[in-house]
């Protein structure tokens, strides 16, 4: 039997422009795919407009397309990790549904997959119609989680995907709430390749993601991927009470053992404030100390598996001992 390609597509109110997106840009390029069994998983993120009954007719027409229609609106990455469990696809791709991403790639992303890509991302390499803002906090977006200590995430790339069945089912048994999907998948590992494209216009409509679900997201992705922010205020902590410990110091000989000859004459509220300073640096430290065991509280209760094993690069794996 031919293998199985499933594209998964999140929808939320795209009344206007789900129709034409699906007939003219998705479907023709789905089906000019040859040598497989094709599907497209439409989840509707309980859109508050008729986005569900477009997509129910367009389920109706066409046996292809299946929908997945969850009970209220949950987001964006739990719609995408929803239809990303239903796919039954060898090779699962991932899309958004505002005609941002071209379908037109498809075929490309497909190709990377033969050649031995397990995970092939679409990354953005050129905004059509941004505004300076937009792409200052993108930039800052992917420099910061650099600096959190997600080495692996390429700056622009975005949930056009595809990964392998392999991929598919090691990402379904991550379990957290919070999630950002492409950050999960790459924490996964496996091979990956990049695809590089120029990020189009809304179809119709305007974006469902605010500034605020977009800064909420972002935070999300620190906290979820990194436990850098728990102990960075400790960092900040340490320099405090080393520049305090030394002023301090200094006062101490200058003032009290020298006699001030240097003529600073630091009163004991200055001397005092330098006292409070070590003080909060002390704290700071503490506090980092409290925070490495609540990263250790924060990893165990996200219940990722502590292992994951690339089945098709091992040799002679013997399932029953590797649980």
């Amino acid at each position: 039997m031919k293998e199985l390609i499933s594209v998964v597509v999140p929808v939320y109110n795209e009344e206007r422009g789900i129709f034409e997106f699906l007939e003219k840009n998705l479907l023709p390029v789905v089906k000019s795919i040859n040598g497989y069994r094709k599907e497209i998983v439409l989840v509707d993120d309980g859109s508050s407009d008729n986005t569900l009954k477009v997509l129910q007719k367009c389920a109706r027409d066409n046996k292809m397309v299946k929908v997945i229609a969850l009970s209220r609106n949950f987001g964006k990455e739990a719609a995408l990790s929803a239809g990303i469990f239903y796919a039954k696809g060898d090779a699962v791709i991932t899309i958004d549904a505002d005609g941002q991403q071209p379908p037109k790639l498809i075929p490309e992303f497909i190709k990377k997959w033969e050649e031995g890509a397990e995970i092939v991302t679409g990354v953005r390499k050129h905004y059509t119609k941004h505004g300076l803002v937009q792409k200052l906090g993108s930039k800052l977006f992917y420099k910061l989680l650099r600096l959190m200590g997600n080495k692996t995430t390429v700056a622009g790339s975005t949930d056009y995907r595809l990964i392998d069945r392999m991929v598919v089912d090691e990402f379904n048994k991550l379990s957290e709430h919070n999630r950002i999907t492409r950050g999960l998948i790459d924490w996964l590992g496996f091979n990956q390749e990049y695809i590089y494209y120029i990020y189009g216009k809304r179809m119709a409509g305007k974006p469902s993601y605010s500034f605020k679900k977009l800064f909420n997201l972002a935070i999300d992705s620190f906290i979820s991927m990194s436990t850098t922010p728990l102990v960075i205020f400790g960092y900040i902590g340490v320099v405090i009470t080393i520049f305090s410990f030394v002023l301090g110091m200094f006062i101490i000989i200058q003032q009290h053992i020298l006699g001030d000859p240097m003529g600073l004459k630091w009163n004991g509220a200055v001397q005092l404030s330098v006292f409070v300073t070590f003080l909060v640096g002390l704290v700071l430290i503490s506090q980092a100390i409290t925070a490495l065991y609540i990263s250790h509280i924060h990893a165990e209760s996200q219940g990722r598996p502590l292992f994951i094993i690339n089945k098709r690069k091992s040799r002679n794996l013997n399932e029953k001992n590797n649980k």
